[in-house]
């Protein structure tokens, strides 16, 4: 025992986060909320398609996270994955943590037809073997994906990040809409607007994105929807459920996920709908040619960045959820790496495209990038500076 506790002490002092080429930009304001800065790695692919990483620091004993989403393009994002945790295990890190906030293949995760593969098990299996000492994902299509690994998973969720920023719209006779496949977390969604729950049943056609809805279980007419589910994909289900809502009367219709994965026609059926606007967080990129003004993506960097620090410390990371810890209660948006306080002043009931949002008070000189060196900065990353050693690269 005493001998553990020495190596866990060797690399619990100094922690480094990388990332591949999924979500750099996710990586980087997980680093900026930590008040550090991502470690130095190349991971570019040869003329053959073959992927190489080179580790530029010295990481021997060290807890590494890496941030690496399997999204688009998913082959490639997953290997590019592999190889950096063996890249990392082959260096002697003192542990590998696979930061994963979209996990690809989670539709693929039971043999519900005969003779298909169950991949989601397959890409834990490739995970673990390459070397990863735990995960840490973000809203898998199925808790039962957790069991899929022999090592530890800590799955965090958007719920509250997402519910709060529909708190915080103000909006009037509020009723949540999801299927039965999201209705647990849906059900926390719905008891953090205070508004009742209705269920969508569906039943999918073959192995298409297509889906034939089948009934609305709930009383929705004459409200505003907010649909809810952890991934928008095509589409397809989602403005299947958009009239059917229709159908039932509701008069506004919201939508909300996870993961805007968006693959083509998702963004033109999106523009095209009666949808007032779709909330997604950036634990996918979304590129430039896909932001239309009826999308909003809010950030999940300030939720990763604390699971991170929490998982560093060997601290509770489910506490980030319980009723004792406001932090998921305070929404922030963040912009270019800049955190925006909730603007509390819109009046209920008022314009419901309306920005819930306001930019921070200035200190007087225009310069935010000085910020983070303040010395009465009570931020997590003010607080995790002062509690670790410098880090020597």
């Amino acid at each position: 025992m005493a001998v553990g506790k020495r190596e866990a002490r060797v690399y619990a002092d100094q922690f480094e986060i990388y990332h591949g080429n999924a979500n750099p930009d996710l990586a980087r304001k997980i680093c900026r909320y930590l008040g550090s800065e991502p470690g130095r790695l190349e991971v570019f692919q040869f003329a053959n398609e073959n992927i190489f990483v080179k580790i530029l620091d010295n990481v021997r004993e060290k807890d590494v996270f890496l941030i690496q989403p399997t999204s688009h393009p998913v082959n490639q994002s997953i290997m590019e994955l592999l190889i950096m945790i063996d890249a990392f295990k082959r260096a002697s890190a003192g542990r590998i943590t696979a930061v994963i906030p979209f996990y690809a293949y989670g539709r693929s995760d039971k043999k519900d037809q005969p003779r298909v593969p169950i991949t989601a098990r397959l890409i834990a299996d490739m995970i673990t073997v390459a070397g990863a000492d735990r995960v840490l994902s973000m809203d898998l299509h199925q808790g039962q994906i957790q069991g899929f690994f022999n090592i530890p998973v800590d799955e965090l969720t958007a719920v509250h990040i997402l519910s709060n920023y529909f708190k915080h719209k103000r909006l009037q006779d509020l009723v949540v809409v999801t299927d039965l496949g999201f209705a647990k977390r849906a059900r926390t969604f719905a008891e953090l607007l205070e508004a009742p729950l209705a269920v969508i049943e569906k039943r999918r056609i073959g192995n298409l994105d297509r889906a034939e809805l089948m009934n609305v279980i709930g009383e929705v007419r004459g409200r505003r929807a907010v649909i809810v589910d952890d991934e928008i994909d095509t589409a397809g289900t989602l403005i299947e459920i958009v009239r059917a809502l229709e159908r039932e009367g509701v008069s506004e219709i919201y939508a909300c996920a996870s993961h805007g994965v968006l693959s083509d026609p998702a963004v033109e059926r999106i523009r095209d709908s009666s949808l007032r606007e779709v909330v997604v967080t950036d634990s996918i990129p979304l590129p430039a040619a896909k932001r239309i003004p009826k999308l909003t993506t809010l950030s999940v960097a300030p939720l990763i960045g604390e699971a991170i620090k929490r998982i560093h410390r060997g601290e509770s990371v489910g506490a980030l959820f319980s009723s004792e810890v406001s932090f998921t209660q305070e929404m922030l948006l963040w912009e270019d790496g800049v955190a925006r306080k909730l603007d509390l002043r819109s009046e209920p009931g008022g314009e419901a495209d309306g920005h819930p949002f306001s930019p921070p008070p200035s200190d007087g000189d225009g310069d935010d990038e000085d910020r983070d060196d303040e010395d009465d900065d009570p931020s997590p990353a003010a607080e995790l500076a002062s509690a670790a050693p410098p880090r020597d690269r």
